[in-house]
C-alpha cells in the first residue's frame, strides 16, 4: 500500500527565502523582519530610525498590511524607498510576496531592508521572508506576559524593542518581568527599551543596527 506524503507547506517559502538571502548577502544588505501585534508601534520606530539615522544608511521598507497605504505613505514621507504589500485578509507576509516587491525597489547600494509584517505575533514568526533577523516588538500597552504567551516569536528574535516606555507611569507593566520572561526563552536576545515618542533609549537601538550593518558588510567581502 502506498501512502501519500504531504510536503511541508513551508517548503517552498523557504525555498524561495534562501534565494532571497543568499542574494542579500551578495549585496551585503541587512534585512530585518519586525513582527508584533497591531499598534505595538513598528511604524513609528521605523519613521523615528529612518529619519535620524538617514545621513548613515541607505534604506527601504516593505510594508504588510491587510488593507491601505498609510504606513507606506508614512515611511516614505522620510525619503526612504518602499513599498506596500496588501495582503487582503492574509495574516503574514511570505518570501514570494517580498521577491515580488524587491521588484519595486533599487536594491543597489541597499544598507538596510526592513520588512514591516502584518501585526500578528504566530503566522509572521513561521514564514521565512530570507531575512538576517527577526526583531519582536512589545509595547508597554501589553501584558507582560506577552513572551509566556507567544514563545516561539521571542525564541526565534534576535532583539526584543520594548516599545512606548514613556507610557510607563501610566499602565499597570512590569519591565522586569517582561526582560526575564523573554529572555527565559532565549538567552542571547538583546532588550533594548524606547520610546518613539520622546527619543528615550533609541541610540541603543541604533547602536544595534549599526553593529548589524558593520558585521553584514564585512560577512559579504569575506
Amino acid at each position: 500500500m502506498e501512502i501519500p506524503v504531504v510536503r511541508n507547506v513551508l517548503e517552498a517559502n523557504d525555498r524561495i527565502a534562501g534565494r532571497l538571502r543568499a542574494d542579500f548577502a551578495r549585496r551585503g544588505t541587512l534585512v530585518l523582519n519586525l513582527i508584533s501585534s497591531p499598534g505595538s508601534g513598528k511604524t513609528s520606530l521605523l519613521e523615528r530610525t529612518l529619519n535620524d539615522l538617514a545621513g548613515e544608511f541607505r534604506m527601504a521598507v516593505i510594508e504588510g498590511d491587510l488593507q491601505t497605504d498609510n504606513d507606506a505613505r508614512r515611511v516614505a514621507a522620510s525619503g526612504a524607498q518602499a513599498v506596500q504589500i496588501n495582503t487582503e485578509g492574509g495574516c503574514h507576509l511570505n518570501s514570494s510576496m517580498v521577491s515580488e516587491a524587491l521588484q519595486s525597489l533599487d536594491c543597489e547600494g541597499l544598507d538596510v531592508l526592513f520588512i514591516e509584517n502584518v501585526g500578528n505575533l504566530v503566522c509572521p514568526t513561521e514564514f521565512d521572508c530570507g531575512e538576517d533577523a527577526k526583531i519582536a516588538l512589545l509595547s508597554v500597552t501589553e501584558g507582560d506576559d506577552k513572551p509566556q504567551k507567544y514563545p516561539y516569536l521571542f525564541h526565534k528574535a534576535k532583539a526584543m524593542i520594548l516599545n512606548k516606555i514613556d507610557l510607563l507611569p501610566y499602565v499597570d507593566f512590569d519591565v522586569k518581568k517582561a526582560r526575564a520572561h523573554a529572555c527565559a526563552l532565549n538567552a542571547d536576545l538583546a532588550v533594548m527599551e524606547v520610546s518613539c515618542r520622546n527619543h528615550e533609549g533609541l541610540e541603543a537601538w541604533y547602536e544595534w543596527l549599526r553593529a548589524a550593518v558593520k558585521a553584514k558588510k564585512e560577512a559579504a567581502h569575506e
